[in-house]
């Protein structure tokens, strides 16, 4: 999908060099790409705080005890 966006070139050039890429599209796509990521392990994290797979493997699970 082809969009556009204004982002400051200052902020591109240090987004290339982080990414290790040469041209711009690919790196604000792997930039993207990478957030999505994180935002998905974020919430997968979450889920298992919350116990959402305890009875998955140990019936007695119990997420309080690793409340800090």
């Amino acid at each position: 999908m082809r969009i556009t966006v204004d982002i400051d070139d200052e902020v591109l050039s240090e987004l290339a060099a982080l990414t290790g890429e040469s041209k711009r599209s690919p790196a604000v796509a792997k930039a993207v790409s990478e957030y999505v990521r994180r935002a998905k392990m974020r919430e997968l994290g979450r889920m298992i705080r919350e116990g959402a797979f305890a009875n998955a493997f140990d019936e007695d699970y119990d997420p309080s005890k690793f409340d800090s």
